[in-house]
Order: C-alpha cells, then structure tokens, then sequence
C-alpha cells in the first residue's frame, strides 16, 4: 500500500488479510470438492478466472453506470475539484477522478480498481444538503477508503459471493445431469448443496463484518487528517435523518453501490446485537458517533 498520511491501520489491514486467506481456504476447499466430484476442473477455473477478472476490471465503469454517474472536469465543478486536491496534499496521496450522480439520495462512494483508476462519487443531493466542512469530512472518509485500498479489497471479496452461487448452481446441476440410476446421486447432491451453502453463508458474515470495520476505519481516518471530527458527525446525523424522506425508487437505485457506499441506502437503528447487525454492510450510526466523539475528545472538542 503506498504511504499516505491516513497512516497505517493495522486492525483493518489485519481484518482484511485474515478475511481474504479464510475465504480463499474455504474455496480451496469446495473446489476440492467439486473436482473430486467429477467437475471438469478447466471450465470451472475458467469460468471463475473470467467473472472475476471482469469485475474487477469493469469495477469503476460498473459502478459508474449503475448510478448514472459522470465525470466532472475542474471547470464543471471547481469548488469540489479545489474540496479534493486540498485533502489530496492534506494525504500527500494522488487525486482520484471525481464525478457526480444525479440523484436525490444524499451520499457518496469510491470506487476503482486500482488508486490509479479511483474515482470519488457524489450525489446531488449530498451536495445540496451539506455545507463544506461536513462535505469534505465524507470525502476524507471516502478518500481514506482509496488510500488503504479497500475498494480492491471489497471487490475480491464480494466476488467470493458470486462464487459460491455459482458453485450451488453447479452443484445442482451437475447433479441432475449424472446418471439417475446411481443411488449415490442425491446422497452427493445434498452434500455438495450443504458443502456451497455453508461457504457462502460464511462468506457472506465475513465480507460484511470486513465492510462495518473499514467504515469505522475510514471514519476514524478522515476525523484525524481533517481534524474536525464534530463536522463528519454532523454530516452521518443529517444524511441519516435524511433517509427517511426519500423515495424508495430513488434508495434502491443506491442499493447497487450502498456496500460502497458513505452510509446504507436503507438504514435502520439497532442496538449493536442480534441478526440485524450480523447483516449489515456499515456499523450503527450510534457507533460511528461515539467514536468520532471519542476522536473529538482526543483533539480537544473540535
């Protein structure tokens, strides 16, 4: 990872070493399985080779396109432009291309498949609603994101999602496809199912646990290099209280990008425990201001 003044976070780093190497043994593993199964080993490495790659080199384009989002010039938008490159030489770290989504839905996100090809997305309606101090708390959060990488991150990981349907469909029909005069046939194809199912269920808790911890990682990285963490609290509670009033047409539009995203399209409060917060991509906002208060504390109340 190249040296920015984010600093090095070495929880996240861990989480995301750690979270990679246990979804990579687990599919190690099915893979195993599957081709001691019988599966023809070329086409299912082929197939994923290919999927993977392609997420990962369409990622920003995807994104982009998903949110109707397009590149702004240092004409078109040259107050955000100056917002971007002042942070950038906060950071010392390259400016990413920035664009703007025509919608509603107050936030942001970053995406790219590598620093070089990062770019920082803002909607209409965030730009609308904050005033510049909280404006460029969310884009230190989004650019402490691109300094530590976890777009590449992410987009490996949710890969992993992708996968391990792909490998329940082969599964079953693999299965339906042998010959049905064997008795072993459904013995093997529930446990193939049962095999798939358990990985992704454990990919799916992983990746999203990985996603709370670089939310909070990248809150507490632009708190620190703006030094003005009181402003990023400010911008999570309005965007929060936001959310209620926009239409549903316009969150689930957001629902493509929103693991990506500054804050959940569909964001409900919970108490920390339970299911819920097993499911969610981003921690509660209750503990995204407590510890952004804590942050304030440290600085001196700013």
């Amino acid at each position: 990872m190249a040296r920015t003044r984010f600093g090095t976070d070495r929880g996240l780093t861990a989480r995301m070493v750690g979270t990679l190497f246990g979804l990579g043994l687990m599919y190690v593993i099915l893979g195993g399985l599957l081709l001691a199964l019988g599966f023809n080993g070329f086409l299912v490495l082929g197939l994923i080779g290919g999927l993977f790659f392609a997420q990962w080199w369409f990622s920003d384009s995807l994104a982009l396109s998903s949110m109707r989002a397009h590149e702004v010039t240092l004409e078109q938008a040259p107050q955000l432009h100056a917002m971007v490159d002042r942070l950038c030489a906060l950071a010392d770290m390259e400016k990413p291309r920035i664009a703007i989504a025509d919608s509603d839905v107050p936030n942001a996100f970053a995406t790219g498949r590598t620093t070089k090809r990062s770019v920082v997305v803002v909607t209409t309606g965030l730009l609308r609603r904050l005033d510049q101090e909280e404006l460029e708390g969310v884009l230190a959060h989004e650019l402490s994101h691109v300094a530590h990488r976890d777009v590449l991150v992410m987009t490996i990981a949710s890969f992993t999602a992708i996968l391990a349907g792909l490998m329940v469909r082969s599964a079953m029909w693999g299965s339906m496809m042998r010959d049905r005069r064997d008795n072993n046939t459904a013995l093997i194809f529930f446990a193939v199912m049962a095999v798939s199912i358990l990985v992704y269920a454990i990919s799916w808790l992983l990746i999203r646990a990985l996603s709370r911890y670089r939310e909070m990682g990248a809150d507490r990285g632009a708190a620190y290099m703006t030094g003005k963490p009181s402003a990023l609290a400010s911008a999570l509670q309005k965007i929060s209280g936001e959310m209620a009033s926009i239409p549903n047409a316009d969150l689930r539009r957001m629902e493509s990008v929103s693991a990506f995203a500054f804050a959940p399209a569909f964001s409900k409060r919970s108490n920390g425990f339970g299911l819920e917060s097993l499911m969610s991509t981003h921690p509660s906002l209750e503990k995204r201001l407590a510890q952004l208060a804590k942050i304030s504390t440290d600085l001196g109340g700013r």
